[in-house]
């Protein structure tokens, strides 16, 4: 499998300002799943790819969990090692592209959350990420990640209007608000989301937030191609069972062998 996409896909710098992003994405409502799924035994490691600003990894640590963070954002990673010296738990954060990473360690479970494959425009990006954690998990270790699963409904309905999607303060003293546009291109499955941010109330700037979407057979199919069963997979956090209605998709899977 093979693409031949142009690359001009990306997240805007100022979605990774770390304050603005921690102001927009202060829910927790996956934490208690993700600290369900943790390993119980006291000597297990766990491997959070994309971790960003330590939404989860931190309160994580805090529960007792073993964990390591890598994510590819210097300023995210920045808040995070803040963050974690302040609530006084001791985490290794690791700067690197989840699609190259090379690390000495073995992990009892490994997890990418937050929609975090949809910033993996290519097929081959995802082939890489999930090659790289096969060879990261313990034979015995279980992935796990989470995705919408794609509402064309919405999105089409989104396309012909500008809507407010936020209004809120960043601690550093920022009002923030963001209007959201988009624009589905079919060919490359990649829904082109461009957020308008006002700063104090004065128009900021356009940023994009470009994600490719992965509809449920053909990420079905991906998963199992490079060498994983999918154990479950649920449509909810309170692990709902999967079904045409589900707005997420939440693999938990572990290697073939």
């Amino acid at each position: 499998m093979e693409d031949n996409l142009n690359s001009d896909y990306k997240v805007g710098e100022l979605i990774y300002d770390a304050n603005i992003y921690d102001g927009l994405n202060t829910f927790l409502i996956d934490f208690q799943f993700y600290k369900n799924w943790m390993p119980k035994h006291k000597n297990s490691h766990v491997l959070e790819l994309c971790c960003g600003s330590g939404r989860l990894t931190i309160p994580l640590a805090k529960s007792g969990v073993n964990i390591l963070g890598v994510d590819n954002s210097k300023t995210m990673l920045a808040k995070a090692k803040l963050s974690a010296q302040n609530e006084g738990v001791k985490i290794d954060f690791i700067e690197a592209d989840i699609r190259n990473l090379d690390l000495i360690n073995r992990f009892d479970l490994i997890f990418i959350p937050f929609n975090s494959i949809h910033h993996l425009y290519h097929n081959q990006d995802l082939f890489s990420v999930l090659k790289n954690v096969m060879k990261h998990l313990k034979d015995d270790g279980i992935l796990i990640f989470d995705c919408y699963n794609p509402n064309m409904d919405y999105i089409i309905a989104s396309e012909k209007v500008k809507t407010k999607i936020a209004e809120y303060n960043t601690l550093d003293g920022r009002k923030v608000q963001i209007e959201q546009t988009m624009k589905y291109e079919y060919n490359t499955q990649i829904n082109r989301i461009k957020w308008h941010y006002f700063i104090n109330d004065n128009f900021h700037s356009i940023q994009n937030l470009d994600m490719r979407m992965y509809f449920p057979q053909e990420l079905d199919s991906y998963i199992n191609f490079m060498g994983f069963v999918i154990i479950h997979k649920f449509g909810t956090f309170e692990e709902d069972q999967f079904s045409d209605k589900s707005e997420k998709q939440i693999f938990v899977c572990k290697k073939s062998i």
